[in-house]
């Protein structure tokens, strides 16, 4: 497979809507990949709390239809980051969206973990409930946001529900940029699985964005690794060796604890 991580930079001076249409020509320049991967939050920043409310969208927003069109234009399998959601019952979610190459919606996910320790994200927006995976072709993706990254039982209900390739778009802080990359890395080890995970670039609210999107092998192995600025990261990679991996190191099947209730 190729994937190509949209490390956008989020910076104040550039509105939205200019940075939706610029998403969305950075989408279709990425014709002939299998999967296209953009950050969490890019329309406003993950820092940027008091945006929330005044650039949410519903579902089928703004956003929704610039990346839905470009997914089917480019004819890629599309995680297009996440948005600021307002659900119908009038609360805010930091809500996942991922397209088929035909530019149907293939799955939303609402972030979990809400970050900001009773302020922020933590307070603004609601938590989902429920882990999401998307089968392509190829592989089985299991989808996280951000915050996600540090709670492991999230990615073992999504190895448990099949997912090989688990993707994370974040707005994750340059001053914790030595955790994100070690915890890409022990997510794939732990679930011998690949990780893409893509953040964003530039600074928004203040807060200097990590970039470093990064892609790890199942055995921890970074195949790729952007600097701290806008870029685009392509790779190609094997999904196969998930269970090969599995199959000559099968440290999955030795769980104890934690593992899914038998179905009677």
């Amino acid at each position: 497979m190729r994937a190509s991580l949209l490390q956008i930079a989020v910076n104040e001076d550039e509105s939205a809507e200019v940075r939706r249409v610029r998403a969305a020509a950075l989408v279709r320049d990425q014709a002939g990949a299998d999967l296209v991967v953009l950050p969490e939050l890019w329309t406003t920043g993950a820092f940027a709390f008091e945006e929330f409310g005044s650039q949410a969208e519903p579902l089928e927003g703004p956003t929704y239809e610039a990346m839905a069109k470009a997914a089917g234009e480019a004819g890629v399998w599309l995680h297009a980051g996440s948005v600021p959601e307002r659900g119908s019952d009038g609360q805010l979610y930091n809500t996942s969206l991922v397209f088929s190459p035909s530019g149907d919606l293939a799955a939303s996910y609402r972030k979990i973990h809400r970050f900001g320790f009773d302020k922020g994200e933590a307070v603004l927006m609601g938590a989902g409930r429920e882990p999401v995976t998307v089968r392509l072709p190829d592989t089985t993706l299991g989808v996280a946001t951000c915050y996600d990254l540090r709670f492991p039982e999230l990615f073992r209900s999504l190895v448990d529900a099949g997912a090989e390739t688990l993707v994370v778009p974040a707005g994750w802080p340059e001053r914790r940029r030595s955790h994100w990359t070690l915890l890409a890395q022990a997510r794939a080890v732990e679930n011998q699985a690949f990780v893409l995970a893509c953040g964003t670039a530039g600074t928004h609210a203040g807060v200097p964005q990590a970039g470093h999107s990064i892609v790890v092998d199942p055995w921890g192995e970074v195949l790729a690794e952007a600097g701290a600025d806008e870029e685009v990261l392509t790779v190609e990679f094997d999904p196969a060796k998930v269970a090969r991996t599995r199959e000559q190191f099968p440290a999955l099947k030795d769980r104890v604890l934690g593992l899914p209730t038998p179905r009677r």
